[in-house]
Order: C-alpha cells, then structure tokens, then sequence
C-alpha cells in the first residue's frame, strides 16, 4: 500500500502563486511515474502535470508555462509550483501514481477574481 498526502492549497488572488506538496509514504517502489491531477466543479477530473523518477516531465497546455511539477526523490515528495492563477484554475488537486489506484484524498485551490 502507498499513502499519498496533499498539502498547501488554499484561496488566492487571481495572479497569485501557491505550492502543493505531495508526500508518499507506504509501500514506495520505483520507478514510476507521479502526476498532478485536478477537478474542477462539474468536471471530469483531467492530468494537470507528470514527472518520473528521472525528472522527465509533461504538462497539460492550459499549465504550460505557468505550473512546475517536481520531486525530491530522498523525500518521496513531488511538488506542483502554480504561478500566474487564473480563476479556471480552481479546483481540487490531487497526487497519483499513474499506472495504479494509489491517490490522494485532495487539496482545494480556490482563485478568486
């Protein structure tokens, strides 16, 4: 079993910046490949970021340039740096390894305008 546990969501201003953390305890293998996730209300939940293990990463479009996605192997933490929100951006974010059913339970990040 793997336990994932997001943290740093919360309310900010359109233009603001804010960190999620995602930290994996449990049963850790590797290699693999952690992604961000996110659903807005009324949507289906879509892949904001993924990295692997080697720090090779991918980005959804309406993130690139905006949000990093990175990870502290030694930690077992992989990180979403989120500048430039935009009210389009709220939404619950979560953490998974992709390729399985470990997911965490969320963080909501609420853009106000």
């Amino acid at each position: 079993q793997v336990q994932l546990v997001e943290s740093g969501g919360g309310l900010v201003q359109a233009g603001g910046s804010l960190r999620l953390s995602c930290a994996a305890s449990g049963r850790y293998f590797s290699p693999n490949v952690m992604g961000w996730y996110r659903q807005a209300p009324g949507k289906e939940r879509e892949l904001v970021a993924a990295i692997t293990d080697g720090g090779r990463t991918n980005y959804a479009d309406f993130v690139k340039g905006r949000f990093t996605i990175s990870r502290d192997n030694a930690k077992n933490t992989v990180y979403l740096q989120m500048n430039s929100l935009e009210p389009e951006d709220t939404a619950v974010y979560y953490c998974r390894v992709l390729g399985t059913t470990y997911w965490g339970k969320g963080t909501l990040v609420t853009v106000s305008s």
